[in-house]
């Protein structure tokens, strides 16, 4: 009996080791055109999400991604934030070696619990849990699994596979779940067949998925990722967030949920309101008044986020502002609103996605994409939009942040969807005067004039009202396309307006500027 076990046991251990030298995640599975320009490749991605109730959908994210070089090693972090309206349930996590052998498993310990406070935030209720294994043997894969409890039903999940260059997809799905009377919502890019769907139980699947897409190298300019690669967004039809319900099938109705929110939230105190009588006495046009308030507005308030539950969506009423002295995008604009309401003028609260790089919202998708609210006030002849957290900006200057895109005005009616002032070539102008001499030792000495109108002049007008005159040399004694230079005296004159400009002098010497021969 000793002989025939003697025989046995290294076979066995032999067949197990030729086993376990591969599995089923490793590197030299991957095909080689997944390669090509690639830091990392994702081995499969599904996101699986069910809508167990018109309060509460449920998403696992489970992705395996292999990581190919020092570049990819950010794609070996995970990360999922929570609040009151989303819990964590489920955070795992494996790191695999390049045979596609475990060799660490995430544990409770490892993983990190942070607050995720917005540094423009007062108070928000975001916290964050992250974990990177940090692993530097090149290439290695990791694996985690998150799941998450969504309590509220105002946002879907999206589907992007392929959020940034240098990095390939060998398959990546989406599954969403609803009961089979739920009407699911959904815009498609670069996807052109239907989703496939099941019917099981009383409940309807949907799903979508792409295999082997290669790793794109971006050129300067390109668009977004979802212009340009397979992207689902989802959004509902009926929704509820806290205690509020509302649908947004269309744009009438997503407003109507919007103007529910504010409902009660404009009334001023009795001094207040007398203020407003003394600062519109003696002013006739509508234009006059609401420039007036408007300045009243920038000079006795200041922007503050406050983002605790569905404050994150609904504005503090008029009073708390008026008292306080400070608010959100949401608080100020509805104080805004209910200044001007108070002097006659209509104006209405709008929402709206601001950002100098943010692209526009998808106009045929009725969705929550909005970040940030402002105010329209309609006049007889003209518009004025005004931007209410910004203590310097022009009363009617959008300018990049919120200028050239499309913005829902909330009225008693419902949603309508408007476009903001276009700002192009004719409205966007630098122009500029140099006169310079060189003298026998090769300094250059020049003076140099600048008009700045549009959008040319905003990052400029933001330096000069937020920085001091000593920040602004700082600023200009890097900026300066020379090797070396000196920046002597500098003026600016800021030119307010629906279309402002800021006129700038300097004063410059350019050392060795040209070689003596």
């Amino acid at each position: 009996m000793k002989k025939i076990v003697a025989l046995i046991i290294p076979v066995f251990i032999f067949c197990f080791s030729v086993f376990a030298t591969e599995g089923e995640y490793a590197a030299s599975k991957i095909p080689a055109s997944l390669l090509k320009n690639a830091n990392a490749v994702i081995r499969f991605d599904e996101t699986k999400a069910e809508l167990k109730s018109l309060e509460k959908i449920i998403i696992n994210y489970r992705y395996v991604i292999t990581i190919l070089n020092e570049l990819g090693d950010r794609f070996a972090q995970a990360k999922e934030f929570y609040d009151k309206f989303q819990g964590i349930e489920k955070f795992e996590g494996t790191l695999y070696d390049a045979n596609g052998i475990k060799i660490k498993f995430l544990k409770k310990g490892d993983i990190q619990d942070l607050s995720a406070t917005s540094g423009m935030s007062l108070a928000d209720d975001n916290r964050v849990k992250t974990h990177n294994f940090s692993y530097r043997k090149y290439p290695y894969t990791v694996e985690y699994e998150i799941e998450v409890e969504q309590r509220q039903t105002m946002f879907f999940p999206k589907w992007i596979p392929v959020q940034t260059e240098s990095l390939s997809v060998q398959f990546s799905s989406l599954i969403m779940i609803t009961p089979s009377d739920y009407v699911l919502r959904f815009r498609v890019f670069n996807y052109s067949e239907n989703p496939a769907i099941k019917n099981i139980e009383g409940k309807k699947e949907y799903s979508w998925s792409i295999r082997n897409y290669d790793a794109i190298k971006l050129e300067y300019a390109s668009p977004s990722f979802y212009k340009i690669t397979p992207s689902v967004f989802l959004a509902p039809s009926d929704f509820v967030i806290e205690d509020y319900k509302g649908n947004m099938s269309d744009w009438k109705e997503l407003g109507k949920f919007q103007y529910s929110l504010n409902k009660g939230l404009n009334n001023l105190t009795g001094e207040m309101k007398i203020k407003v009588q003394n600062i519109i006495n003696g002013l006739k046009s509508e234009r006059e008044k609401t420039f007036a308030l408007y300045q009243f507005l920038q000079k006795n308030t200041r922007y503050v986020s406050i983002q605790l539950g569905v404050g994150g969506w609904r504005p503090f009423d008029a009073t708390y502002v008026s008292t306080k002295g400070y608010g959100d995008c949401k608080a100020l604009s509805n104080y805004m609103h209910s200044l001007l309401k108070e002097a006659g003028i209509k104006s209405y609260y709008t929402l709206i996605k601001a950002g100098d790089d943010e692209d526009d919202i998808i106009t045929d998708f009725p969705s929550r994409q909005f970040n940030h609210a402002i105010l329209c006030v309609p006049t007889n002849n003209d518009t004025i939009w005004l931007e209410c957290t910004d203590q310097y900006k022009s009363p009617g200057y959008m300018g990049g942040f919120t200028g050239n895109r499309h913005a829902l005005l909330i009225t008693e009616e419902g949603g309508v969807l408007v476009s903001t002032p276009n700002y192009g070539k004719n409205e966007n102008l630098q122009n500029r005067s140099i006169e310079a001499k060189l003298d026998a030792n090769g300094f250059l000495f020049t003076e140099i004039k600048t008009n700045y109108t549009g959008m040319q002049q905003d990052n400029l007008h933001m330096l000069l009202n937020n920085l001091s005159k000593d920040k602004v040399k700082e600023y200009l004694d890097e900026e300066l396309d020379f090797a070396t230079y000196t920046v002597n005296n500098f003026d600016y004159k800021e030119n307010k307006g629906e279309l402002p400009g800021i006129d700038e002098k300097l004063s410059v010497t350019v050392d060795h500027y040209a070689t003596i021969s």
